[in-house]
């Protein structure tokens, strides 16, 4: 509940959100009612649906239940991305929202948020991905956002979400950005615009670089673009390995591989 987090005055030390087991961390916090519903997307491209009040309620010192016991998930899949939606019962909402994909590969896919409104216990193909590929990132958009795609080479590309048609659930997508030869490469995140005066770009390099870019700065191209360079990747710096979307009033937690926060 809410009610358990106090507000506080800035530059407070903050409370204990939640207790984690070895070698876990949290990643996101949603706000959410009993009857919001929680899309999960999974690494091979499935949708499993839950509403919030099916989800065991806690107090800031439980460490919750493994995702696996709430949902059928297929034996070696795991989920990847997951969208709180508010009116999944509103078809007028629906109609007007899409869930967008980003794959590894590079593979962009949008989808009428309709076709994720009919719940159903076993999931379903949100996605059809090849078996190289795995779903990097899901975002919801309202059909006018503008999308920005980044590699671990440091480039990203920004385009209009109109260049990308909507489509069926079982169907693939398009290219978001053109990869390079290495066999290294792949998407490292997918953002979604909506406010381009007050969002800026954060960017997060293997070795531990980061820095923040205006909007404005990425210029509009097509998707399938080479983009432009968001990071001078150099031996010193490692490949790069996040994109986030990012205000003034943010707060950021990073972590790395053994669980230094």
């Amino acid at each position: 509940p809410l009610a358990e987090f106090k507000a506080q005055g800035r530059g407070g030390i903050g409370v204990k959100a939640s207790a984690t087991r070895d070698n876990d961390f949290i990643e996101k916090i949603y706000p959410a009612t009993m009857h919001n519903t929680m899309l999960f997307f999974t690494d091979r491209g499935r949708c499993y649906w839950l509403k919030v009040y099916d989800i065991p309620e806690g107090t800031k010192g439980t460490k919750g239940r493994a995702i696996q016991n709430l949902l059928q998930i297929e034996p070696g899949d795991s989920i990847s991305a997951c969208l709180c939606i508010r009116k999944l019962n509103d078809p007028e909402f629906c109609k007007n929202h899409y869930v967008v994909f980003c794959t590894k590969q590079g593979i962009i896919k949008k989808t009428c948020l309709t076709e994720y409104s009919r719940p159903r216990t076993n999931g379903v193909i949100a996605i059809n991905i090849r078996e190289d590929d795995n779903v990097k990132a899901v975002a919801l958009t309202n059909g006018h956002n503008e999308i920005i795609v980044a590699n671990a080479g440091g480039r990203a590309v920004r385009f209009n979400e109109s260049g990308v048609r909507s489509m069926g659930r079982n169907s693939t997508g398009v290219y978001s950005i053109v990869l390079d030869d290495d066999p290294r490469d792949g998407v490292v995140g997918m953002c979604v615009i909506n406010d381009v005066e007050k969002e800026s770009i954060m960017v997060l390099s293997e070795k531990g670089f980061g820095k923040r870019t205006d909007v404005e700065e990425y210029r509009i191209t097509s998707r399938h673009a080479k983009g432009v360079k968001t990071m001078n990747i150099t031996e010193k710096t490692g490949y790069l390995v996040a994109l986030e979307v990012v205000t003034d009033e943010d707060d950021l937690m990073i972590i790395n591989k053994s669980g230094t926060t």
